[in-house]
């Protein structure tokens, strides 16, 4: 380790100043090389026909003015955009980056040069969208502040995108650690809502296509409209059922939903084009119904104080936040439902990760207490024969590894089945827990101190050599009688035959020094019990 760190000084050191020597204050780096490209703007094929919706952007009052303009179209979800003014022509697609002018990432957009007090107005045209209310926004302005609305939306649109796919890494990390099919259901709705939201925002585009959705953006729109909205609904309902719900009940839901899923986008791949826009609406009203029903479930065990339903009423807050400013009208939720619906997306899925957080910590505690319940003595809460036992294997190899002491004991209660056929088997259960706690009382940590079955007991002493072994044992005899006083049975003493042994070059492994100390216990027995012998060989 010391060396380690002198070279991790040396090189930190020479990096710093080779650095200094060989960058100075004042230099500075070239890039890449001048290019002899035209810019790659994508002119309108002649003979292309026009989308089915128009609009008009005017000049204010007086003309345009002298300056540069920029015009750019957003929330587009399905074929090209066109755009004209002054006899130039220029077309862009949503689901594809190449096709637009590099400026604009977020919509389809031009900047024009207009003549001052011209008249003439932009003209942009677009297919009509499939669903009421799903409206194209155009905004006119400075270029510079038009780009920077636009980036923005780039921005944030890819952000969302990136937390999904980090959230579904996260989910199945987990997953060999905890062996439950929830976070693999998890991590596919992730994986649906990446896409999803890349279909909405246009980012399957971006840079280039990685999706073949370009000539049937409505199939994939409807498609995985139908997918992402029924996998947030099971997720909902998990939320809201909470821990309690039957692990076979949780995997039988995200299997559905994964059919579901699979049912959907293969039913909008394949229905004819004139059932899109219904079945668009259908979907988005189905999905509302079934949302307020589980709201109202979710206040209902709110109401009864059963508050494992609030991470699912913050997980579905935005949906009815989006649902109450829709009705409202609001111009902003028009101009920003994109970015509106991919933040509740990731805000749900946010949510739910915390909700499988805790559901890990639930798995990981039941686990320990399932460990230790399963390692432990349910009589005297000591460590039991198997726990006991594999404490000793890794003491034994500490000890042989760092040439460390390390004494062990054995110890046996004297003439137990007496006391039980005197006293009785609940006079019993008493002798034994109070030879526990002066087994605890002899020992440094509360792994060290293991019933072997019975009347029988293990003491494991790292660090501690044959003679203070000994006398640590005669200090044990000492706390047993005490707790044995302690029980105010008549004529009772409590004593004990206690075998120790301290490891060797010989021992082969902990189990031969067990067997020298187990055969030092028996000798005590025979020398007439209430005593410690110590193994000679």
């Amino acid at each position: 380790m010391a060396l380690l760190a002198v070279l991790a000084i040396v090189v930190v050191v020479v990096g710093f100043t080779g650095r200094a020597a060989r960058w100075p204050t004042d230099a500075y780096l070239v890039t890449g090389q001048a290019t002899t490209e035209p810019p790659q703007l994508r002119e309108c094929p002649a003979d292309a026909p026009l989308p089915g919706a128009r609009a008009e952007v005017r000049p204010p009052p007086g003309g345009w003015p002298g300056v540069p303009q920029a015009v750019s179209v957003f929330n587009v979800f399905g074929g090209e955009v066109r755009l004209e003014y002054a006899g130039r022509v220029l077309c862009g697609h949503m689901h594809d980056a190449r096709t637009r002018d590099s400026r604009f990432r977020a919509g389809v957009g031009m900047v024009i040069v207009p003549q001052a007090g011209s008249q003439e107005p932009v003209v942009a045209y677009w297919s009509p969208p499939l669903k009421p209310g799903w409206i194209p926004t155009i905004r006119v302005g400075a270029p510079s502040e038009v780009q920077h609305v636009d980036t923005l939306r780039l921005v944030v649109r890819t952000a969302c995108l990136a937390v999904a796919l980090v959230l579904a890494a996260t989910a199945l990390m987990a997953y060999p650690g905890s062996r439950d099919w929830t976070f693999l259901g998890y991590a596919l709705l992730c994986a649906l809502s990446v896409v999803w939201q890349g279909m909405l925002s246009g980012l399957v585009g971006y840079p280039e296509p990685w999706l073949p959705v370009v000539g049937h953006e409505q199939r994939w729109f409807v498609g995985l409209s139908c997918a992402g909205l029924g996998a947030m609904l099971c997720g909902m309902w998990l939320l809201v059922a909470g821990p309690g719900l039957d692990a076979l009940v949780r995997r039988r839901m995200v299997l559905a939903t994964f059919v579901s899923w699979l049912a959907a986008t293969v039913f909008a791949l394949l229905a004819p084009e004139a059932w899109l826009s219904s079945t668009a609406v259908g979907v988005e009203l189905a999905f509302r119904l079934v949302y307020l029903a589980i709201l109202g479930w979710a206040l209902q065990r709110l109401w009864h104080h059963q508050y494992g339903a609030i991470p699912a009423l913050a997980a579905m807050a935005p949906f009815a936040a989006i649902a109450v400013l829709e009705r409202a009208g609001s111009r902003l939720l028009l101009e920003y439902r994109v970015e509106a619906i991919q933040l509740s997306i990731t805000w749900f899925l946010a949510v739910s990760a915390y909700a499988l957080n805790l559901r890990l910590g639930r798995l990981r505690r039941q686990r320990d207490e399932m460990q230790q319940l399963a390692e432990t003595d349910s009589l005297t809460g000591l460590p039991n024969r198997r726990a006991g036992l594999r404490r000793l294997d890794e003491l034994f190899a500490r000890a042989r590894h760092h040439g460390a002491p390390l004494s062990v004991a054995f110890v046996d209660i004297d003439h137990f089945k007496s006391i039980n056929d005197e006293y009785g088997h609940e006079a019993g259960d008493r002798v034994l827990m109070a030879a526990a706690e002066a087994l605890r009382g002899a020992v440094r940590g509360p792994v060290e101190a293991a019933r072997m079955g019975g009347e029988e007991f293990l003491v494991l002493l790292p660090g501690v050599g044959a003679h203070a072994a000994v006398q640590r044992m005669e200090a044990l005899r000492g706390r047993l009688a005490a707790q044995g006083s302690g029980l105010r049975l008549d004529g009772l003493v409590l004593t004990a035959s206690i075998g120790v042994a301290s490891l060797q070059a010989s021992d082969a492994d902990a189990a031969a020094l067990l067997r020298r100390a187990d055969g030092a216990m028996y000798v005590a027995k025979r020398s007439g019990r209430d005593q410690v012998q110590l193994a000679t060989c």
